[in-house]
């Protein structure tokens, strides 16, 4: 729909509801129609506030596009975002003028959702002025402002006083495909039920029980869940983060979702004893260059790894391999294997995996689901490295461990069923970033670079830098700014804090996530009798939230004009006068990072020099137009391609952050992940010119099996 036709629509739609509640109405519903009046006077203000500015985006923003053919940039997905919101407040306030005088109408209800909407418009409307600050500071086509520290700070500053709560209930996940809203809200709930539980003195099954209690009133009252959300999203601590994450590796949803997964006969977990490898130069194959194994912070250790495989190739049920086993029973996945069959030849590809996580959180177990998938399409084995996680292994530990795991993927690849003969890195979030910086890392020690790269919207730029897309970590229900800035920090090494692993609680504390999405079928009675459970404090508690969240939009409206201003002042007025967005009860505490370690060319490489990107293999980018590291990914795109140097760059539609572990959920998130095996098939299939086979030496075999081929 076009841009100029939305804000037509929404004119006609506030008019129409204002004339038909303005006239003679039921005293049932009289205060809730004067609050839908008062609510659409307040829209049609801002629509017409919003009409110039976006006329104002649309004229330009195509000059920040990777090209013509790939539209996508973050002044596009503010607009789209924008544009997605009025689309909700048109289509219910066609319901509400076209049913207000039923009998049957729920006035309270409609004008709670009404106000929510209106909430999130002045919000978006913030957002859209601070953008144009970006528009108007930065350079011709540059997306971000690497060079004006104070813009990136007044933007910062501005995250940590701005509401945010009205994104995450009534209005939560409006932005994306309607087929993930449950699940995002599955989500949302989970962590604020896990977010109340957090930290408390309970056993495993009491924390469940309490969680099971507590979603239920996540459910049902939509802005207590915003407004808990916004407090566990801008104060709590990494520990949180890393407990919530990581209940994706609990034995119970790790073991739901393998069962919808597709069967591979080979899933075996390895650690690799840190030992120094040689690979040949690829500049002069007779000569070989050292690598050593990981040492940064604790000196040597060894390294974690999953191997997957669709079949089961010569090499993968070697005792060389099964000595690396993390277990001492043989492999499930091997047992499965039918006695005497056949086994195939080795693969001439291998695809090598870094999962994604924040540099924080998770491993292979919580990627395998999509990689299984991955394994059977491109019938390729595939090598997961589990690296070690921030804070307490900070950069460069992670990247010592992954390029240690592909140079010796490299000198092994007979015992992974593999000859090598292609190569391809793949990755999400963290990882692409991983996969990046690995090749980086293989052409400064001048050995074999991979064949290509698949990264998945990758994290390029480790800094708290403003842009456009990151604006939206306003909004973004997996990935607020103020959890980004934690991650940023402990892979930089700024959060210190030594984390220790909840377990034993995790698996019966992941009850609550479950069971969210069955108590969303509870009606009102359901929700009054799961509270006669509750101890009174929490019900105190509970009520005391619910009427201050219900009190949030007239008590920043109270806010005196000085107060506001000298409270939250950010150097140059970035507001028209007589614009201020809502304004938080509670302050956030971000800490940018500061310290020379984020502008590190293997930290951020959007800020390597071209000389440490030159002689990187194709790069394929799948980024998605909702995602706050959009911009990343357009960027690093931009500047790879202004270098001569092969890349492409994908936008998927209407997917937030991590849609690859989303991609049993949707039909649209299947569809993006077939986009990233479509971009690895490329890297596998590719014609290399033969001026380039130099680059691919023969590495010595080491033991039993048959060598990469050239």
């Amino acid at each position: 729909m076009d841009w100029r036709a939305v804000f037509t629509a929404l004119e006609a739609v506030c008019e129409e509801n204002i004339t038909a509640l303005s006239g003679p109405t039921d005293l049932l519903y009289s205060n809730a129609s004067g609050r839908l009046v008062t609510c659409m006077r307040k829209i049609q203000e801002h629509g017409h506030a919003l009409e110039p500015v976006v006329a104002g985006f649309t004229a330009v923003y195509h000059h920040y596009d990777f090209d013509t053919e790939t539209p996508g940039n973050g002044y596009r997905t503010l607009v789209k975002v924008l544009q997605s919101c009025l689309l909700h407040i048109i289509h219910k306030g066609r319901y509400i003028a076209s049913n207000c005088h039923r009998a049957f109408f729920r006035a309270n209800h409609n004008a709670s959702e009404m106000e929510a909407y209106c909430s999130a418009l002045c919000q978006l409307r913030a957002l859209l002025y601070l953008a144009q600050r970006l528009l108007h500071d930065n350079g011709h086509g540059q997306l971000y402002s690497l060079q004006d520290g104070e813009l990136s700070r007044r933007f910062v500053r501005e995250y940590t006083s701005m509401h945010k709560a009205c994104f995450y209930g009534r209005c939560l996940g409006f932005q994306f495909s309607p087929t993930l809203r449950p699940f995002l809200q599955t989500v949302v709930i989970s962590m604020v039920s896990f977010g109340e539980s957090y930290g408390k003195q309970q056993s495993g099954l009491g924390m469940a029980a309490f969680s099971f209690l507590t979603s239920g009133k996540y459910v049902i009252d939509p802005e207590l869940r915003g407004a808990e959300f916004e407090r566990i999203t801008q104060n709590l601590d990494m520990k949180f983060w890393k407990s919530f994450w990581n209940l994706t590796e609990s034995d119970l949803l790790s073991g739901l979702a393998s069962i919808a997964s597709n069967l591979v006969q080979l899933n075996i977990t390895l650690t690799i004893p840190p030992k120094p490898l040689r690979l040949p130069l690829a500049s002069d194959p007779r000569l070989f260059a050292p690598v050593s194994p990981p040492v940064a912070h604790w000196g040597p250790g060894p390294v974690n790894m999953r191997l997957i495989s669709y079949e089961l190739r010569e090499g993968q049920d070697s005792e060389e391999l099964l000595s690396f086993s993390r277990t001492e029973a043989t492999p499930i996945s091997l047992s499965l294997v039918p006695f005497g069959a056949q086994k195939h030849p080795p693969s001439p590809w291998l695809l090598i995996h870094f999962h994604g996580g924040g540099f924080v959180a998770q491993t292979s177990k919580s990627h395998e689901n999509y990689l299984k998938s991955w394994s059977k399409d491109l019938n390729v084995p595939i090598l997961s490295v589990d690296y070690s996680l921030a804070p307490e292994a900070p950069f460069p530990r992670a990247l010592e461990e992954c390029f240690y795991a592909y140079c010796w993927a490299l000198k092994n690849c007979h015992l992974l069923g593999s000859t090598a003969e292609r190569v391809c890195l793949a990755g999400d979030s963290a990882g692409g970033n991983l996969c990046i910086t690995v090749s980086m890392r293989a052409m400064a020690c001048g050995v074999r670079v991979p064949d290509g790269i698949m990264a998945a919207y990758p994290a390029t730029l480790l800094t708290t830098d403003a842009s456009p897309s990151r604006l939206l970590t306003l909004i973004d229900p997996l990935l607020p700014l103020g959890v980004l800035s934690k991650c940023l920090n402990a892979y930089a090494g700024v959060d210190s804090q030594v984390v220790q692993p909840t377990e034993g609680t995790s698996t019966l504390s992941a009850l609550g996530r479950d069971t969210a999405l069955l108590i969303s079928d509870l009606t009102q009675g359901a929700s009054n009798w799961i509270q006669s459970f509750l101890p009174a404090e929490v019900l105190g508690s509970l009520s005391s939230s619910h009427h201050r969240s219900l009190d949030n939009e007239a008590h920043y409206r109270s806010t005196s004009p000085c107060s506001s201003s000298s409270n939250y002042s950010s150097g140059p007025r970035d507001y028209p006068e007589g614009f201020e967005p809502l304004r938080s009860e509670r302050l956030s505490v971000i800490q940018t990072p500061s310290c020379p370690i984020v502008k590190n060319p293997f930290v951020s490489p959007l800020l390597s020099p071209v000389d440490l990107l030159r002689g990187l293999p194709p790069v394929h980018l799948v980024a998605s137009a909702l995602d706050a590291l959009l911009d990343d990914s357009v960027m690093f795109a931009k500047k790879l391609r202004d270098m001569g140097q092969p890349v492409t760059l994908r936008v998927v539609e209407d997917l937030p952050h991590g849609f690859l572990s989303l991609s049993g959920l949707a039909k649209e998130t299947q569809v993006a992940s077939d986009i990233c095996v479509e971009r690895i098939r490329e890297v596998f299939q590719q014609q290399i010119p033969p001026s380039c086979t130099h680059k691919r030496p023969k590495l010595e075999r080491t033991n039993h099996g048959a060598g990469p081929s050239n």
